[in-house]
Parts: C-alpha cells; structure tokens; sequence
C-alpha cells in the first residue's frame, strides 16, 4: 500500500468518526474538492470500495480517546495491523447535549438509543425547558416503531424536541460501527430534491452508473442509523414515499421526523405536541436572559402563556419583548397576539413571527382548506361538525368532514373527542385572512348557529346530559350574542337579526341559571330586554332576571328590575301591576341592605299603583295584590299579617299555579312563626316542599319559590326542634342553590352547631365568614343568627372566641344594638344563655332571663333563648326559676328541643329543692336522674348529640362515659 501523506491521515481519522466531506472540510480548513480528492486516493490505497468501507477498515485504530486526548503517533499499517496513519493524532472530545461524546468539530458519537448520532444536529443556544412527558413518549416510540412522527403546529417546538431526541441517540461501545445518519432541515428543499438533501447531509454524492437514491440505500443498509427529516409538511408525499421506501430496505434504519400533519406511511407512529406544560418556567427563564431583574408573579406568568397557548415559539417571542415593554407593557399588547410575536432576530427566517410560521402552514393549504380554515376562525371556543358545517351551508357535510379532517392533518386545528379548535394564535391568524364581506357573512351564520344551538340544550333541559354540550359551546354562545347590538344602538341591524340576538340571549339566561351561573343568568335576561322587539317583551325579561336574582340572595337587583320592568310595561296594566306588586312583596319578603330603608310610604304607594292599574278579571294578578297586601300590611321588618296572608293562599289556590301557591303559603308560614306558632308554621312549609317538588328546577319563575322553599324548610324544622329534619332538608340534592355560601352555609352552620358536629360548624362559619368579607362584606343581614350559632359552639368550647363571633353576628347584622335587628335577638340571646349554662356563668342569669323573656318581634329561635335562660336561672338559684320554667313551658310545646331541655332543667331544680328540703348538700344536685335519663332520651330522638352528652355528664351512672365524649368534641 502506498505512503499515506500527513493530510490524508487526517482525513482518514476524520473518516473513522463517520464524518461527511462537508463537515472534515470545514475542521481542516481545506475545501470539499480537496477532501474528495483525498478521499479518492485513500479508497486506493486501501483498496476499499467506498468510504463506508474504508471507514470501517481503519475505525478500530482511530477511536477518539476521550480520555487522554491525544493518540500516539505510529506508521501506517494495513487492516488489523493495530498500526495507524504515522503521525495522525486522535481526536480530543467534549460533552454534548444528553451526555453524547462529540469530536472537537461537534461530530456526534454514541447516544442512549442504540443508534448512532446523527450528523448536522442543531445545537440549541438556550436550555430546554419542558417536554419530559413528550421526550419520554418519543424516546418509547422509537424503540417500538421504525418510523415516528411529531406532529403539531409550527411553533410547538417539534424541531427542538427531535434535536434533543437525536443529540442522544445511540449507546454502548458496541454500536461504534453503525451508520452515522443525518439531520436534514427540509425547509429550503423543493418538490423532487428530498433524496438529494438526504444524501448531502450524509455526506453521499452520486456514483454513475448508481443513481443518487441507489447510493443512499447502499449506505443506509450497512448498519443501524437514525435520520432525522425536518418540516416535512410541505413534501409529505416525497417524504412518505421515501421513508417507506428506506424502510423497507434498510432494515437498520430509523426515522423520526416532524411535520405539521401525518405522513400517512404503514406503520407510522405519532407523537403530537400539545401546548407546554412548563410555558411559565420556559418563559421566566428566556425573559431573564432579556432582563436579569425581571420580576413577576405566578398569576402574571400563568395568563401571559395561557393567552399565548402555550406555544413554546410564542413564548420564545414574547420574553423577548420583556425588556422593552415589562410584563404590564406586554399583557396589554397580548390583544395582538400577531403584532406582539413579531420581529425575532438570530433565527429562522420563518420564525422571526408567528405569522410567518403560521402562513407557512397556510400557504401549503388549497383554496377549499383555506376557505374552511377562515371561516372557521369565528369560532371562540371550538367545534363540532356540526358547528364547523353551520359556516359553510354550500358544502356537504362530507365535504366538511373531509376538509377539517385534512387542517387538523396539517396541525391547523386540534381534535378532542369529537371537537376540534383552532390554537387562539391559528385562529387570530385565520381570522384576519377574512374580507370584510367574507366576516359578515361568518358571523350572520355564526349567530343563527348560536340561536339554534341555545334552542336545542333547552329542550334537553330535563335530560342528564345537556350540561357538557352546553359548557363546550358557551364561550361561543356569549360571542355570538355579544355581535348583536341592543335595540337602542344605532347600527344598522334587520329585525330578524335582532330577533334572532334576542331568541339567543333568553335562551342563554334560561341555560345560564339551569348550569347554576346565576349572576350571568340575571345579564343575560338584561341582555335580552335591551334586544327586544317592545317595552312588554322587555318587562317580561327583566321580571325573569329578577327572579333570577333570588338564587344569589341578591333582592336589591331583583326590586330595581322589576320597577324598571313596571315602567316599560305602561301599555299593559296586568303587566304592570304584576311587576309592581311583586316588587312590593320583594321589599317586605326578602328585606336586605338599601331595602330596609325603603318608607313604608314608597312601599304602599308603589302597592297601592299596582291595585288601581291591575284589570279585574285577572286570577293571577289577583292572587299576586293579595300577597303583596299581606307583606306590606304585616308590619315592616316583621312579617306578614296573618288574616291578609290566608286570603292570599286562598286567592292563589284558584289560579292552580304551585308557584304562586307557594308564594303565598310563605307568607302565612311567617305570620305563623312570629305570632309563636311554629307548628303551624312548620306545616305550611312541608306543604310548600310539595308543591315545589314537581316544579322544574331549571326555570327562574319557579326557581324563586323552590329556593325559598328550601331555605324555609330547615329554618321552620330547626324552629320546632326537629334537628333531624333540619339536617335532611340542609342536606337535600335537589336544593337548586347547591352551596350557594351566603344560603346553604348559614343552614348547614346552625344545624351542626345544634346536632353537636362542632367541627363542621367552625369550619363552615370560618368559611362563611372568609367568604363574606372577601366579596366587601354585602348586606345578607338575615344570616347573622348563624354567626351566633357559631359562636355558641366557640363559648361551649370555651376557646376565647365566644366574644368574637356574636360582634361578627352584629356586624354582618349591621347594628350595634339588638334592638335594631329583631331577627338576631333571639338566636344572639340563645347562645349567651346556652353557654352561660355550660360555664356556670350564673352572674349573667339576670341580664339573659330579661332578654330571653321580653319580647322577640321574630320568634323562630325565642323558644330555644327561653328555655336555655330558664335552665340558667335554676342554675344561678334565682328565686323566680319556678315561674321562669312555667313561663317557658308553651314555647316548649311547640318546640321539642326547648321540650328537652325544660326537662333537664326541671330535675336540676327537683334535686335542688330535695337537697334544701333535707339539708344537705349531696354530691348529687346536678339533677333528678330519672328526669335526667328522659331530657337525654328527649334530645337523642332529635339527633342533638352535644346535648344529650351534657345532659348523661349530670347523671351518676353516665358521666364518666359522657364526659370523655365531651372531651372528644373540645368541650371542658
């Protein structure tokens, strides 16, 4: 063999590293020419073939010594001589990406894959952020499939992803023999030169009479390889053609490419790219390398990537605004997305916007995709077929079906299930390649589509299965309403278009107060009557987002709504004085806030407007004054008159409408309770849960009376002591409120406090309690009696807080003085007597007794204030106990907690007294056990466990035993 030259040793080590030409011209600083030059003169003095072989003859002399960094000089030696080319030095290696050994040209050697590193892998400049989910899936897939494919929009990051996966491909000493394969950037290449950019990035030339793809085969069947092939979209026929191709005959090879949309090649594996889960990590780290001091908050970073998807590129972008325009600056240009992720530097050319990386995509669509991809930008939220049907009436649905099949294929639209929507930065891109007539026509289509959709989930309202659909297109139904201009504006718009916004903004208040969204229910109704076709219509909106408003105990709104409706309504007096008198009725039932200042005067008078405009006739508006007089006749802030209120129920039973029925049964149930017939008052609110019982819990008109229903249910329940009842109705999975804070709190804080679970009713007052201060404390007066229920729990706990929480009561009471909140003073008075008894605070007996026997303008709680101060007078040894007890004795007959606990406080005062009566003070006064066995017999019937404890901690044989159980509940 021939004398090898100086040179030629140093292309033949470079040769035993499976570099191209490219790639030793560029380290030796020589040109390509000169290299093939030597190559050639190699290939004869070794009498090798090809370079492959000639690579494998000399590779086991010239293995980079990554240790010592430099090989010993020797003479050249033929195959298996152990010799090498005298004088060639080894190659000194550095670390790469993922732990790969890489020659000082950056030449990749041997990753984790089992497949040699590809040549011309990009080097990222910035670390990798995220995508360990995704980097895992890959890294599975390649090691069961020989053809994977990233799939996702231009800016998700498929390029990067494949880079990382290629720099660690390959791994163990035993696979140095393998192919190099390649990484070939497809972007600049055109139709019929994929195989040409292939075999350049390795490196291949063509070698008449073999054809170029002839030698690239060749190559690639010596060994395992890994090639990776970039931006395919634009080429996925060549592409596909070629990889099924080289698949088939070279076994050892495998390809990871990435594309916008499949290759759609036998066997193909994907892994699509969603939107970044470290967006947030990704983009404070780039926004430091842009500003050091940069600073920002969780919630800042979390809305900044949200409204930039998630797309990796769009992040990249964006920091890079960081400096010049600070995280406000740069949330406030968010509105232009497109604008805003404009002007990168340093990089591809295509990525230097986001709109130059989506009109790449755009660019390879023909006219029926782009038609398709533009029209379906209207869309907000997503769609279905349907939806994506509903913008292109000329089109089949087939034809539909196949065009969205094919966006989604190029990663223009993403599929969930039987959805699909365009990424906010695709859409926006979409959205603004529609003309000016092509928007007006979309969003004509996209209103009627809205108007009937809203028609179809409200017939499905009664079925179990309408609340995903509607959650899914609720995002568009709002859009599509908000293109509709109201009935005042002055833009031109067809009654039928207006008609149609109108249809779309009842139908979403309807569906808005059925999903529970109550306050977008109440703007949706108010939406609809400034779009309706005349002031009735209005009015009868209006009166439906005021009942609507009962759902978040919001009776301010609702009153002011149904004046406003009263107005509107003039041309129709049975409308008007419907609006009027269940205004007047709102003020007296539901008194919160401004409404406790409303005169008697304005009250009576607007009362007084509804008679004389009502026509006679009418049963409804008949039945409806009758309520209204019996509220506004009973006394302000008191409750209804009794006689006005039978004549109401009597007046609504003609009408056979379950709603106003139950109306007027409440006011009767009131009257009732505050004349102290609480039975009574218990009866009439069972009968009202049977007449809501059957209404539809999706309408507001019967939602009003339903709501009520079930928040009377457990107060009339906790009123006559039946604490098991109370618990059932709290706990009932057809209250329409669910846990409403300021509605199903209150009830569950009183019955736990009452039934002894103490540490739900901490939790729940403290919840309250956080809840109504965090949304500005608003008027709810009526639920301070819960504060006091909770405070009671923290006095007969005696943790300090006792104090605390009534002044809370007071304050959500707004006063300073019971005497300005009768429906607080008996409940407030209750909890200082009860742990009064529990402290033995006898000192107070005299001031509690006065309070609890004076009297309670609302008399609900007066039964349980009443007993527990009598038990504190005997407690305390006031002479007038006996008198106390007699007094409380009716209250007790009517309520069979007060019942109980008269009972025990009857054997405390028997064992007393026979403790007198013999002169000596036994250990045992606590009480008369037989009296003691049947108040705790009285209070388990009841389910009031606290007090059955403390009534078994008097008895002899039990206190032992129900002392530890106290000491469970925290209670000395």
């Amino acid at each position: 063999m021939n004398e090898v030259s100086a040179r030629e040793a140093e292309v033949l080590a470079a040769l035993a590293q499976y570099r191209s030409n490219a790639q030793i011209a560029r380290a030796l600083h020589i040109s390509v020419r000169t290299v093939e030059s030597h190559v050639s003169s190699l290939l004869r003095k070794y009498g090798a073939t090809n370079r492959r072989e000639l690579a494998d003859l000399v590779a086991p002399q010239h293995e980079p010594d990554t240790a010592a960094g430099q090989g010993a000089p020797g003479s050249a030696g033929g195959p298996g001589s152990g010799g090498g080319p005298g004088g060639a030095g080894g190659v000194s290696g550095v670390q790469g990406p993922g732990g790969v050994g890489r020659g000082a040209s950056g030449t990749a050697g041997v990753g984790t894959l089992g497949l040699a590193v590809p040549l011309g892998v990009p080097v990222g400049r910035t670390t990798f952020v995220g995508r360990a989910a995704e980097l895992t899936a890959v890294r599975e897939a390649l090691g069961r499939s020989r053809l994977v494919t990233l799939l996702g929009p231009g800016g998700m990051g498929k390029t990067r992803l494949a880079a990382v996966v290629a720099a660690e491909a390959g791994d163990a000493d035993a696979l140095v023999d393998l192919a190099a394969g390649a990484f070939v950037d497809l972007v600049p290449v055109r139709d019929g030169l994929v195989v040409r950019a292939v075999a350049t990035a390795l490196g291949l030339t063509e070698r008449p009479p073999q054809s170029l793809e002839q030698v690239l085969v060749e190559h690639l069947q010596q060994g395992r390889s890994l090639l990776v092939l970039d931006n395919c979209e634009h080429l996925v026929d060549e592409v596909a053609v070629l990889a099924e191709q080289l698949l088939r005959a070279c076994p050892g090879v495998t390809i990871l490419a990435t594309s916008r949309e499949r290759l759609g090649v036998p066997a193909e594996t994907t892994v699509l790219l969603p939107p970044l889960d470290a967006a947030t990590e990704l983009f404070a780290e780039r926004a430091r390398a842009v500003d050091p001091e940069f600073v920002a908050s969780d919630e800042e970073l979390a809305e900044i990537c949200a409204r930039l998807d998630g797309m990796p590129l769009a992040i990249e972008l964006a920091a890079a605004r960081i400096g010049s325009l600070g995280a406000d600056g740069l949330r406030a240009a968010l509105d232009d997305r497109l604008r805003l992720v404009a002007g990168g530097r340093g990089m591809d050319a295509r990525h230097r916007s986001l709109a130059a990386v989506i009109g790449w995509s755009h660019e390879l669509l023909d006219e029926q995709e782009r038609l398709l991809f533009r029209r379906l930008s209207i869309y907000v939220g997503g769609f279905d077929l349907d939806a994506a049907s509903a913008t292109s009436p000329e089109l089949g649905r087939g034809e539909v079906a196949d065009l969205l099949g094919r966006l989604t294929d190029k990663s223009l639209a993403v599929r969930r299930g039987s959805r699909w929507r365009l990424l906010e930065t695709i859409r926006e891109f979409a959205r603004e390649q529609l003309t000016a007539d092509e928007l007006a026509t979309a969003q004509d289509r996209y209103l009627h589509w809205a108007a009937d959709t809203a028609i179809t989930l409200e017939s499905r309202l009664e079925t179990p299965h309408w609340q995903q659909p509607y959650d899914e297109v609720s995002a568009d139904l709002h859009a599509a309403l908000a293109s509709t201009p109201p009935a005042s504006a002055d833009a031109v718009v067809g009654a039928g278009a207006r008609a149609v916004g109108h249809g779309l903004a009842r139908g979403l208040g309807h569906l808005g107060f059925a999903r529970r969204q109550f306050r977008e229910s109440v703007g949706y109704y108010r939406a609809a009557a400034e779009r309706a076709a005349d002031p009735i219509t209005a009015a009868l909106d209006l009166r439906s987002a005021a009942d609507a408003t009962l759902a978040i105990s919001d009776a301010e709104t609702g009153v002011r709504l149904l004046l406003d409706a009263a107005d509107r309504a003039v041309a129709d007096g049975n409308v008007r004085a419907t609006m009027l008198a269940l205004a007047v009725i709102a003020v007296n039932r539901y008194p919160t806030g401004s409404l406790y200042d409303v005169p008697a005067e304005r009250s009576k008078h607007l009362l007084q407007q509804a008679i004389d405009c009502a026509r006679p006739g009418d049963v409804h508006v008949t039945a409806l004054l009758a309520t209204a007089k019996a509220w506004e006749y009973g006394g302000r802030r008191i409750g209804a008159d009794a006689e006005l209120a039978q004549e109401a129920v009597d007046a609504a039973r003609r009408t056979g409408d379950p709603v106003l029925i139950a109306g007027a049964l409440d006011a009767l149930t009131v009257a009732a309770g505050n004349a102290g017939r609480l039975r009574d008052a218990r009866s009439y609110a069972v009968e009202r849960m049977r007449l809501v019982g059957p209404l539809p819990r999706h309408e507001p008109y019967a939602a009003a009376e339903i709501i009520d229903a079930f928040h009377v249910a457990p107060t009339t329940a906790t009123a006559v002591g039946d604490l098991r009842a109370a618990v059932a109705a709290v706990g009932s999975p057809d209250d329409p409120v669910g846990d409403h804070p300021y509605i199903s709190l209150p009830r569950l804080i009183r019955v736990t406090a009452l039934t002894g679970q103490f540490d739900a009713c901490v939790a729940h007052a403290d919840a309250l309690w956080e809840r109504w201060q965090r949304a500005g404390a608003p008027p709810i007066e009526w639920m301070a009696s819960a504060l006091s229920a909770a405070a009671m729990v923290h006095g007969l706990r005696d943790d300090g807080l006792f104090e605390v929480w009534q002044a809370r009561a007071l304050e959500v009471a707004r006063c300073t003085d019971l005497e300005d909140a009768p429906w607080l003073a008996a409940p407030y008075t209750f909890a200082r007597a009860r742990v009064a008894v529990q402290l033995g605070a006898v000192e107070q007996a005299p001031d509690i007794v006065r309070r609890a026997f004076g009297d309670f303008a609302e008399r609900w709680w007066a039964p349980y204030a009443r007993s527990a101060a009598a038990e504190l007078a005997v407690l305390a040894g006031l002479p007038n106990a006996p008198d106390l007890l007699a007094a409380a004795t009716p209250d007790a007959t009517e309520n069979t907690w007060a019942a109980a606990c008269l009972t025990r406080a009857n054997a405390r005062a028997t064992a007393r007294a026979t403790a007198r009566a013999t002169a000596r003070a036994t250990a045992r006064a606590d009480g008369d056990v037989d009296g003691l066995l049947a108040a705790a017999d009285g209070f388990e019937r009841i389910g009031a466990h606290f007090e059955r404890l403390s009534t078994l901690a008097l008895h002899p044989d039990h206190a032992t035993e129900a002392r530890i159980e106290l000491a469970a509940l925290q209670v000395p």
